[in-house]
């Protein structure tokens, strides 16, 4: 990791009180990989899922989802982690699930838009990120590291941290909801 800015940024969220289940589908490998190369992850990082296959993230969720990259997906996903935290914890820490589910660039024509989906839930509310990107802007290995960073992003603003900078191009766009369990926003 070269990224000065990013490493100070995971230090951080490792001296937060905060610890966490992550799952993720399509995209987001990166942000765990970032997380555990800088010493500490074992104080924040409670368990780590890869969905990639679309069984896998049926049997996630409790069944196929109508849209895989989609906020209510994303939501599922992250009620699911934190509850799986609450398994794990074994201290009285904040406990975070985290999810990203995304569709980026690949060997294939994709239809849909390029875009990941980050969301944490911690309590009653959810704050979902949505990032959009532009189709052939960014290689396959770009589009995942932003999708990653989006993740750092989010759990240092989890965490009451500055974020890291996510660097979009002309056209991205980045959304920002927060949702409690009663549908408030």
């Amino acid at each position: 990791m070269r990224d000065d800015q990013l490493e100070a940024t995971i230090r951080a969220i490792h001296a937060a009180p905060p610890r966490l289940v992550y799952v993720f589908a399509g995209a987001g490998s990166l942000a765990l990989h970032w997380l555990h190369a800088v010493p500490g992850s074992s104080r924040t990082v409670l368990e780590a899922r890869d969905c990639y296959a679309p069984r896998a993230l049926a049997e996630l969720l409790g069944q196929a989802p109508a849209q895989a990259v989609s906020e209510a997906t994303a939501h599922v996903m992250a009620a699911w982690a934190r509850e799986r935290a609450t398994v794990l914890a074994e201290d009285d820490w904040p406990l975070l699930g985290v999810a990203c589910t995304a569709a980026i660039a690949t060997d294939r024509a994709r239809k849909g838009a390029h875009r990941a989906i980050v969301a944490v839930r911690g309590g009653v509310t959810t704050i979902s990120y949505e990032l959009t990107l532009v189709k052939g802007q960014r290689d396959r290995a770009q589009e995942e590291a932003l999708a990653s960073r989006l993740v750092i992003l989010a759990l240092a603003r989890a965490c009451g941290l500055p974020a890291v900078a996510l660097p979009l191009e002309a056209g991205e766009t980045l959304d920002c909801r927060r949702t409690t369990d009663d549908g408030r926003r």
